[in-house]
């Protein structure tokens, strides 16, 4: 029989079982379980990859799921509609389960443009030449040119292996195959296919965003998004809202009567986020709308906010300082999730450029343009300037530099 515990052991056992209770963190394994997501080491908030790396970088490791991030289009709408794709194709590689909006470009158009995903080869290579082997061994060396665990999966099985990991790179030169395109669920919702109903009361929101946000709804509840189901995660790719396709007037004019139509809207969809596992990506064309107060607006009503800045069409595009870069990138916002203080990029002056495979966000380096031969040149120049002026003025030429 154990002998009771006196009181002086007391303590050390309370103090001990104190202890084990910071370890009960365990709690949200079910959220961290989750392919293609991963707890931040800031917050513990949840994270998804937005399909750019260096982007996952500047967000403080991703995008916390039940938030928005909002992409201020950049003039062509070339890099913002390409990052939407990156974010839609991570989805498709992690398994998530989709939903595309647009009222210009059918979702399906996106979809099909979708960069390929760069995975890891896991085929062993055959030798180039092998001549003197005979049938027989050249039909077991052809068996064995993948791993035996792999030969009777289907290709696409073989191809999403690397789903688990977080954050993946994509070719943009190349789209994603067909068959790996169709594994992912993808709730669309194309605006010429709902057509605008009168509302019997009036209300701040148009009828093509409430149609939307039902939309939206309608699938969050149906298909199980709420945080007590966590068996998936939606991405939620909203195009270009804001324009006048939508049957909004921000861009139109200075005044606009939908003036608190889309503030509305964003309302509505962080309230629907902030109870589901889903994350949005929201696209606006910022250079249209003439209001800058009420972009000021909904830059707030997100949690993420960057703009893009393209030198397509500008003087910088011809402008050798910038012959590395296609752009600037600006942080508009970052969010304040479980903290008070929020997570600033390490520097502002950021810029974007895409390779021949690879879109990139870098820190801009701007080339130096005080360089030996440049400084001869510009001595030079500057000598000649003086000869010429010393003549103008004083009706003497002398080669010799002004002293000041």
């Amino acid at each position: 029989m154990a002998a009771p515990m006196s009181d002086a052991a007391k303590p050390s056992a309370e103090r001990l079982s104190f202890n084990t209770t910071s370890f009960q963190k365990k709690t949200r394994t079910k959220l961290i379980s989750i392919p293609g997501s991963r707890p931040s080491v800031q917050n513990g908030q949840l994270l998804v990859s937005t399909g750019v790396t260096s982007l996952d970088y500047l967000l403080g490791g991703g995008l916390a799921v039940g938030t928005v991030l909002l992409i201020e289009e950049d003039r062509y709408d070339s890099y913002s509609r390409m990052i939407l794709k990156y974010f839609l194709a991570e989805g498709v590689v992690c398994q998530h389960e989709l939903f595309v909006s647009a009222a210009q470009d059918n979702p399906d158009d996106i979809l099909q443009e979708l960069p390929a995903p760069i995975l890891d080869d896991v085929a062993v290579h055959t030798p180039v030449e092998q001549p003197r082997l005979s049938c027989e061994a050249q039909e077991s060396l052809d068996a064995m040119k993948i791993a035996w665990r792999y030969q009777n999966l289907p290709k696409v099985q073989s191809a999403l292996a690397s789903s688990s990991r977080f954050g993946h790179y994509y070719d943009v030169s190349k789209t994603m195959e067909p068959d790996i395109r169709q594994t992912a669920k993808c709730h669309r919702f194309y605006l010429p296919e709902h057509p605008a109903q009168a509302s019997p009361t009036h209300s701040a929101m148009l009828e093509s965003y409430s149609a939307l946000l039902k939309s939206l709804q309608e699938v969050i509840c149906k298909e199980g998004f709420g945080i007590s189901k966590s068996r998936n995660i939606l991405r939620i790719g909203l195009h270009s809202l804001g324009s006048a396709l939508w049957g909004d007037d921000l861009c139109c004019y200075d005044n606009p009567k939908n003036g608190h139509a889309l503030t509305t809207f964003l309302y509505g969809l962080r309230a629907l986020l902030r109870s589901s596992l889903a994350v949005a990506v929201v696209t606006v064309p910022s250079h249209l709308i003439q209001d800058r107060a009420l972009m000021g607006s909904i830059t707030r009503l997100c949690d993420n906010a960057i703009a893009l800045e393209s030198f397509k069409g500008s003087e910088r595009e011809t402008n050798p300082l910038y012959k590395d870069y296609h752009g600037l990138l600006h942080v508009r916002q970052v969010p304040h999730l479980n903290c008070l203080a929020n997570k600033l990029p390490d520097h502002k002056d950021l810029a974007f450029k895409l390779k021949r495979k690879q879109f990139s966000i870098e820190r801009l380096h701007l080339p130096p343009d005080l360089s030996e031969t440049v400084s001869r040149v510009s001595r030079g120049e500057l000598a000649g300037a003086a000869s010429v002026a010393s003549a103008c003025g004083s009706g003497t030429s002398s080669n010799k530099h002004l002293d000041f």
